[in-house]
């Protein structure tokens, strides 16, 4: 098949033209068994980079929004959120989740087409694609591209690269990058060909020299504008500008539908056009230009306009390049077609201290900056932020003025004035989309407010992922933005991770028999925070952290593991050695016996036990990571290759790679392969089924043949797939855990769409066959609101030797999941134990696992089963139960005895 496929294309391509490989998407591929569930976003609000927010000229509130890493977006007013588009992408063709470019249809505005495409270099196999979709991104038809597209590659923020005749709208033109040139369709986005006669693929790239083959990336044709003036409706447009990379030719136009091209008579030359933006009222062609591509960097640039009918030029940068105020190039230019004389451009890149943005309403004549100063360093800005909604975006900082918290933004390439209503603007920064709908009150000299408009869209790219058994269900490593701690899962927590801030944490890990005890580790630029090291600990969840200390000769976090007690610590920075540390990082003495950048983990019940692998060899040790010794086990050698230790089961460890899922009940001495799983990314552990013995057994793997999220409740010897083929979320599952207090519920990382969990859609009990050791909740059937409380310490009688702590874990209309974590405050072994208590809200209880129950009325009491009743001193157990309420379900006061 693939090479029939494949010859097909290399015939056609010899035309010009690119065959069509249509892809339907949301069409189930089983594998094993499947067991339905539904999957949401953890919500974190934002967290990475929105190059591009597109308004539909034709329909009220149609609104676009493009990732470089994380797919595309299609507002949902009634909501005020974000529907993501492209979970369907799935990992062998994980680069689509790169949107170089997006194009909403004004004629049909059910149609939608994004040019889809992660890395230009090696890095994304894959070659990229044209997408399109006539329902508005519910489903979409792919036509692969005889050439890569990079959605996450220097220049990404300029654009829009793929455009569509307004008149005729089954003519769209593509512009390509690496010397591809420009692409035209004229059967609404089925087959594409090259647009030979076009005479520059630019030439423009950030780094001609890096080696790495990312910045030497020539940024190519970079935007298409119609002018609708020149056609009517089902004729073709006549004239259209084209925006090329190339400092001495950045504009190019044809004025009879694409026959000829010419240079733009009197471009400015020695900047990039990032963004050429038409007004067809007042036959003004306006462009915003900067020195460099971005969007990270850029030092100057100039805005123009260009009569259209008089071929005038006219510099209407709001600071002249010349000005030593001048330290920005310009993008996100944006005109209010309400009002086509007024307009908003701004810095493309303003680090320090801001971003500035400025607005006229003569076409350029004058501009009013949004913020100003009002003798330096203090400013006087237009606006208020408004950042309750995601109240991490001040990044934990209390800057010195001039630099405020929140920042108005950064990466600033799209700002856009929606068409239907003057009030409102959208516009992305490196973080978030921030917006108004106030915008007017900037003229009459109002202060109007800026808030997130971010709901639903959720970038991060999860490097790791903890769910201990106290405390908060979730708690995260991510990149760029540090990580959370998520008391609720549908709440955007108040802060990042601080005290150390790391932008990218790489690493976390919590203590099993200890578990309000945590570390972190991730990067920092020294240079820039020389006392910030890279590693935090943290004695309450992951709650607050403090500082450790780092060895010498670190460069950046790399993987962290901490023992079972939380008496030591192992930890394999990037730059140097693996170090161990028996003070929680306040000092550290090298490991031996395992190479530098192994990665680690600790065993999740014998405290002296850390596991390592690297280049395909496992390690142990058995003295806190002081030495460690190979195994001659035979694991995988290449691949995403993860492991993690079973809580509850000592010498217990599984391991995936390219060569499949392997498991060892020896501490590593051998492993056996799990027949049925071909090849695997990740796994992860949660709670036992109800009536199992081991824990659930969470995989991202290839079962049968197929690729996705599966679960297995008796140890691998069967699987059922959890996820399906609408939600495979690209590049997923680096990070991976179950959760440990509700059976079934499975935590997965991507690499761009943030952090998803998931619950089984049915309340049936699956069968499991091990022995029981008390059974979890199976989940309701709505879905829970997950507010974790607790009484607000532990009751009973600590003197006595017995303290219990009541949770309430998970709740929905009418029931609940509730936990007791009973710990031997004593100094003896206990025998047994009961705790007590008295409902005030008229709840009851209807199911117990790890504890015996007797409720008379509202009083209850619990007593431990014959396997948790021994507790040696400080140890702690837990029993679960489901209940029914009504009222506020307060927190009952809770009495503990031993028995």
């Amino acid at each position: 098949m693939r090479r029939k496929l494949a010859g097909a294309l290399a015939a056609v391509l010899a035309t010009g033209v690119v065959a069509v490989v249509t892809q339907a998407t949301g069409q189930q591929a089983f594998a094993a068994a499947a067991d339905p569930y539904t999957w949401k976003n953890v919500r974190i609000d934002g967290g990475g980079f929105v190059p591009g927010v597109v308004f539909n000229r034709k329909e009220k509130n149609l609104i676009y929004a493009r990732t470089d890493i994380g797919g595309a977006y299609r507002w949902n007013e009634t909501g005020q959120n974000w529907v993501p588009l492209l979970d369907w992408v799935g990992q062998n063709n994980w680069g689509y989740n790169g949107v170089l470019s997006i194009a909403t249809d004004a004629v049909d505005p059910n149609r939608v087409y994004a040019a889809v495409g992660m890395y230009t270099n090696d890095w994304d196999p894959n070659n990229g694609a044209i997408i399109r979709s006539a329902d508005r991104g519910a489903t979409w038809q792919v036509t692969p591209l005889p050439f890569k597209v990079g959605g996450n590659m220097p220049g990404r923020g300029q654009g829009e690269r793929l455009s569509i005749d307004p008149n005729n709208n089954r003519i769209l033109y593509f512009g390509a990058e690496d010397g591809n040139g420009l692409w035209r369709s004229t059967d609404q986005g089925v087959t594409w060909a090259k647009v030979t006669n076009f005479p520059n693929v630019g030439n423009y790239a950030q780094d001609p020299s890096d080696a790495n083959g990312y910045l030497n990336h020539n940024q190519g044709v970079t935007w298409v504008t119609f002018d609708e003036s020149t056609g009517s409706a089902g004729s073709t447009t006549q004239t259209i500008y084209v925006g090329v990379a190339d400092k001495a030719n950045p504009v190019y136009r044809t004025t009879n539908g694409g026959t000829s091209w010419e240079r733009l008579p009197g471009s400015p030359t020695g900047y990039l056009a990032h963004k050429g933006v038409l007004d067809t009222v007042n036959d003004q062609l306006y462009l915003a230009t900067s020195d460099t591509g971005g969007p990270y960097d850029g030092g100057h640039g100039q805005v123009w306009k260009f009569g259209t009918g008089t071929g005038a030029w006219t510099d209407i940068s709001p600071v002249p390049v010349s000005s030593a105020d001048q330290y920005f190039g310009y993008s996100g230019l944006t005109v209010d077609r309400q009002n086509p004389n007024t307009l908003i451009v701004g810095t493309q890149i303003s680090w320090w201290p801001d971003a500035i943005f400025w607005r006229s309403t003569n076409g350029g004549a004058t501009w009013s900056r949004i913020w100003d100063y009002n003798g330096y360093p203090n400013r006087v800005n237009k606006y208020t932020m408004d950042i309750s909604s995601a109240p991490w975006l001040d990044f934990g900082e209390s800057p010195s003025a001039p630099v405020q918290a929140p920042k108005l933004g950064w990466m600033n390439e799209s700002i856009e004035i929606d068409p239907f209503n003057s009030d409102r603007m959208l516009y992305g920064t490196g973080a978030t989309v921030y917006g108004t709908t106030q915008l007017t009150n900037w003229d009459s000299g109002a202060t109007f407010t800026i808030k997130p408009f971010v709901k639903g869209l959720e970038e991060t790219a999860v490097l790791d992922l903890v769910s201990p058994p106290t405390g908060a269900p979730l708690v995260s490593a991510l990149g760029d933005i540090g990580g959370f701690h998520h008391a609720n899962l549908d709440t955007v927590p108040a802060d990042m991770h601080l005290s150390p801030t790391l932008g990218s944490n790489t690493g976390i890990d919590f203590a099993e028999l200890n578990p309000s005890v945590m570390v972190r580790v991730g990067n920092v630029n020294k240079t820039d925070y020389p006392n910030v090291n890279r590693i935090g600990v943290s004695t309450d969840g992951g709650k607050t952290w403090y500082q450790g200390q780092e060895p010498a000769g670190v460069t950046n976090g790399g993987k962290v593991a901490i023992s079972a007690d939380a008496g030591s610590v192992v930890w394999a920075p990037d730059g140097t050695n693996v170090f161990y540390s028996t003070t929680r990082g306040s000092s550290w003495s090298q490991s031996t016996g395992i190479p530098a950048g192994a990665k680690i983990e600790a065993d999740r019940v014998n405290p002296a036990t850390f596991y390592g692998w690297s280049g395909g060899v496992f390690y142990v040790s058995t003295n806190g990571g002081a030495t460690f010794t190979a195994s001659s086990a035979t694991v995988p050698t290449s691949g995403r290759v993860n492991f993690k230790a079973v809580a509850g089961s000592e010498g217990d460890v599984w391991i995936t790679g390219d060569q499949g899922l392997f498991r060892s009940t020896n501490s590593g001495a051998s492993f056996t392969k799990v027949a049925t799983v071909t090849s695997a990314i990740n796994v992860g552990f949660g709670k036992a089924a109800p009536g199992g013995s081991y824990q659930a057994v969470y995989l991202v793997g290839t079962v049968d043949g197929v690729t996705g999220v599966f679960r297995s409740d008796n140890a691998g010897g069967a699987w059922v797939r959890i996820n399906d083929d609408a939600h495979q979320y690209g590049n997923m599952g680096d990070a991976l855990t179950g959760d440990p207090r509700i059976f079934g519920r499975v935590y997965l990382g991507t690499n761009g769409r943030g952090i998803l969990y998931a619950d089984r859609n049915s309340t049936s009990t699956p069968t499991a066959t091990a022995t029981p050791t008390g059974p979890a909740s199976p989940t309701p059937t709505a879905s829970p609101t997950v507010s974790p409380t607790a009484s607000p310490s532990p009751t009973g009688n600590p003197a006595g030797g017995c303290a219990a702590v009541y949770k309430v874990t998970g709740q929905w209309t009418g029931g609940f999941q509730g936990e007791v974590t009973v710990t031997n405050s004593g100094s003896t072994a206990t025998t047994g134990w009961r705790v007590g208590w008295t409902f005030a809200d008229g709840q009851s209880i209807s199911q117990v696992w790890g504890g015996t129950l007797t409720q008379t009325g509202t009083a209850v009491s619990v007593a431990n089963v014959s396997w948790n009743g021994t507790l040696a001193p400080n140890a702690s157990t837990t029993f679960g139960f489901l209940g029914s309420w009504t009222g506020t379900n307060a927190i009952p006061a809770v009495t503990c005895t031993r028995i």
